[in-house]
């Protein structure tokens, strides 16, 4: 058994890189993380090329951009036809029934038979068949939606277009389910009437003063244009009632030859 001694201080041992000593730990970090390259062609072995990323396209919403497309022509047509119509309301009616496909425009003709509005009593002739104005008696014949069955005097009749009214006149046996036709654009309408026509060259003629429109349809559209543009605008006289007038068929009473009468 040894003396126990003075105290033992333990000596310092100094380890070198060669000692074997204080190496670090198998699987230690090193200051690289495992699996870590260098740099590509610097002896850190191969470097994995960048990879591209893939820009990939939103898809366009063409839903809003096809609803505003279809208001954009909705307004567009909304105020084109809205010009169009303050066009064609600002225009004069004798420009529009001028335009209708087989009217005759006799007021540009500047014929003074037809622009004469002197009362003359008796019978009276005409420029046209059925007259569109000239001389005339002093009563009109009603046209409040009048429809006479049989021929009515062109002295009466010429009165009235004076006033504004539209006459529509149809061939002598026209067959009866052609002549209700006719009837429905007239009965109950204020300044219009209409009578069988003696010798007439079309199934129809519809006239105002100055303006005339024959067919042989009394379906053609043209009829009913006719009557929109020219009812009571075309008046010479115009605000004059279509009432009190003469009401009876057949030619003009009394003689004079055309002899002039007191308005």
């Amino acid at each position: 058994m040894s003396t126990p001694g003075p105290e033992r201080v333990p000596s310092s041992v100094k380890v070198t890189k060669t000692s074997g000593q204080g190496k670090p730990p198998a699987g230690a970090p090193s200051g690289k993380k495992p699996g870590s390259k260098g740099p590509a062609g610097k002896g850190g072995g191969k470097g994995r090329k960048p990879v591209t990323p893939v820009k990939v396209a939103g898809s366009r919403n063409w839903g809003p951009i096809a609803v505003a497309g279809v208001v954009v022509l909705i307004a567009a047509g909304i105020i084109g036809y809205g010009v169009y119509a303050a066009v064609q309301g600002s225009r004069d009616w004798q420009d529009k029934v001028s335009e209708i496909a087989g009217v005759v425009n006799y007021r540009e003709q500047n014929n003074a038979a037809i622009n004469d509005t002197s009362h003359k009593q008796g019978a009276l002739q005409y420029v046209t068949s059925p007259p569109v104005g000239g001389a005339h008696n002093s009563t009109p014949q009603n046209c409040t939606g009048d429809v006479y069955d049989a021929p009515i005097a062109n002295e009466h009749a010429v009165h009235s277009l004076e006033h504004g009214a539209v006459w529509i006149t149809y061939k002598q046996g026209l067959a009866a389910d052609q002549v209700n036709v006719l009837k429905t654009k007239v009965e109950g309408k204020d300044y219009m009437f209409m009578s069988p026509y003696a010798g007439l060259d079309k199934n129809v003629s519809v006239q105002v003063w100055g303006f005339q429109l024959k067919t042989d349809d009394v379906n053609d559209p043209k009829i009913d244009e006719f009557i929109k543009d020219t009812r009571s605008v075309s008046a010479l006289e115009p605000g004059v009632s279509c009432s009190g007038g003469n009401t009876t068929t057949g030619p003009v009473q009394g003689t004079g030859n055309g002899a002039v009468m007191n308005k």
